[in-house]
Order: structure tokens, then C-alpha cells, then sequence
């Protein structure tokens, strides 16, 4: 049964008031989470931030109603199809990730379902009686029979990620009690201040990010003084050279200025500068002997009182 009109219209309403009201939008896939897990999820995010799921033909209708006043959620609209939802949050990205993407559950492998993962089938006793020997034969999983069962020699490979299980598979791997897969909320994109990017963004280290901001203002100031071409990242390059420029003119001539009279100074009369330096060279080179002096003699009195006291 479809929604009436108010209903249609207080969903709009919701969708436009949390869309003003949070930075940041999840766009997340919902296959085969159940109502009891998405209750949980939600607990989880109290406080976080909300889940919101609609049918698609509304997020979209209700979107393009927004459009005039928020145009970058245009690029919003090519990923709401399929079986998604929304996650709103003005909170620390990283950590609501891990909050979506903790819930998960176990569930059995399904016939016709696409493997999320890959599954392996460990070498061991199956505790199956002997007659069932022709059914492992045709997966061409090596067996041996030990103490009247049925024996997986080695390691199999039996299902690769992203093909469909295929009905002999999913009932051996409910024979044997294994529950495959693991289902939950799965981040499609992310959606921050009008820019859409997808999770592994939120992988990258401060530090990574730092290091490429300097690379990209080190090479803009290369350029900028190649082309001469003046631009904020080259200007205190530009201000040093000038300086030196100025400061090596102002030693090929009589002209002067407060940073150049000490260079002038100095080139004047090198012994005067390194008389001056003498004593403090010769102070630190004497007070070198006494600390490792004083360390000896630390070492010395351990080892003369070998860790005991006068009394003991």
C-alpha cells in the first residue's frame, strides 16, 4: 500500500530538516540487514547520528525539491538506487564509520546468493558417516575415511568472492555448520560540505595529507621563481634572494644598511670575530672532560658498593 500524501510530505519535510541540519551524509547499502540488526545499528548511533530509508523514487522527488537551494546534492542522486540508506551525522567521520560498519552477523551461504568473501573449507573430521563420500567426490574435495567418518584431507577453496554459491556448495557448508558470511550497513559514499568521495578516503593519515600539501606549495614556489611570477607560496623566497641581492651589492660598494654593516665588519676583520669565539669554544671543550669525569666516577662508587649499603 502506497503512502498518502501526508506521509509523502512529512518525509519530505524529515529529509529536507535533517539535510539542513547535519554536514554529512552516509550513503550506505542495506542487502540483507534485518529489522532486529538495524535496531541495533541505531542504537549505536544515538546520539551520533540518524538513519533514514525511503524508497528511492521519494529521495530522489524529494532531492530535486531542494535542489534550488543546495545544487551540489545534484551529484547526490546518481547513487540512490538499489537497496540503500542515509546516515546524517555532524560527528567525527572516522569514528561513525567504525560504528555503521561494527554490526555485522554471521549468516549461512544461500544458493544464487553473491559471495561477499571468499570461503575455505578447513581439512579436518566432518563426523559424516562413510555414504556421503560421492558427494564431497563431486566437488572434487579431496576426503579420506578415518575411524568410520569422513576426513577432509586439505585446505579447499570452495566459493570465490563475487561469484554466485551454487547449490551443492551451500548445502555442504550447512552440513558442516558453516556460517560463511557476515552481513551488515556497507559504505557506498560519503557525502561532506557538497564533495562526495568514497570511505577508504577516511584510511589517509594527517600526516600523508601534509606531507602532499607541502610537495604541491614547495613545487608552486619552483615555478612561481622559475617564471619570476610572484604567488603567495614564493614570496618569502622572493623576500630572502632579494635580501641577498641587496646585502651582496652592499659589500661591492660603499652603500650600507644595519644588515649589511656586521657582514662588513666581519670580512674587515675576520680575527677580531674569531678571537671573540675563542673562549666559548674552549669553555666547552673544557667542561667535555668533567662530565665524563663525573660519569666515571658514578660508575666507580656502584661498582664499589655493589649494590649494597653501608649497613646491610
Amino acid at each position: 500500500m502506497g503512502r498518502t500524501k501526508d506521509e509523502k510530505l512529512a518525509y519530505f519535510a524529515k529529509l529536507k530538516d535533517l539535510i539542513e541540519t547535519y554536514p554529512s551524509i552516509f550513503i550506505v547499502n542495506v542487502d540483507n540487514v534485518g529489522s532486529n540488526q538495524m535496531h541495533q545499528i541505531r542504537q549505536a548511533l544515538r546520539g551520533k547520528g540518524q538513519i533514514l530509508m525511503g524508497k528511492n523514487t521519494m529521495v530522489r522527488r524529494a532531492i530535486r525539491l531542494i535542489l534550488q537551494d543546495n545544487p551540489s546534492f545534484e551529484r547526490f542522486l546518481p547513487h540512490v538506487k538499489g537497496n540503500v540508506g542515509f546516515v546524517f551525522t555532524s560527528g567525527d567521520l572516522k569514528e561513525v564509520r567504525e560504528l555503521i560498519l561494527a554490526n555485522k552477523v554471521a549468516a549461512p551461504a544461500k544458493a544464487g546468493a553473491y559471495a561477499p568473501n571468499d570461503v575455505f573449507v578447513p581439512p579436518g573430521n566432518t563426523g559424516m558417516e562413510p555414504g556421503k563420500t560421492s558427494f564431497f567426490q563431486a566437488l572434487n574435495i579431496p576426503t579420506k575415511i578415518a575411524r568410520g567418518t569422513i576426513e577432509i584431507v586439505s585446505e579447499i577453496h570452495l566459493v570465490v568472492a563475487g561469484s554466485r554459491v551454487g547449490s551443492s556448495e551451500a548445502t555442504l557448508l550447512n552440513m558442516l555448520n558453516i556460517s560463511p558470511f557476515t552481513y551488515g550497513m556497507k559504505i557506498i559514499q560519503i557525502f561532506d560540505q557538497g564533495q562526495l568521495f568514497g570511505e577508504s578516503v577516511l584510511d589517509i593519515e594527517e600526516s600523508a595529507l601534509l606531507e602532499s600539501f607541502m610537495s604541491g606549495v614547495k613545487t608552486i614556489a619552483a615555478i612561481s621563481l622559475a617564471l619570476n611570477y610572484p604567488t603567495l607560496p614564493s614570496v618569502v623566497h622572493s623576500l630572502v634572494n632579494s635580501y641577498k641581492n641587496l646585502l651582496a651589492v652592499a659589500l661591492a660598494t660603499d652603500i650600507t644598511f644595519e644588515g649589511a654593516e656586521k657582514a662588513k665588519a666581519y670580512l674587515e676583520n675576520p680575527e677580531a670575530f674569531a678571537v671573540a669565539a675563542a673562549p666559548a669554544a674552549a669553555a666547552a671543550s673544557a667542561d667535555a672532560p668533567k662530565a665524563e669525569e663525573k660519569k666515571e666516577e658514578e660508575a666507580e662508587e656502584s661498582d664499589d658498593d655493589m649494590g649494597f649499603g653501608l649497613f646491610d
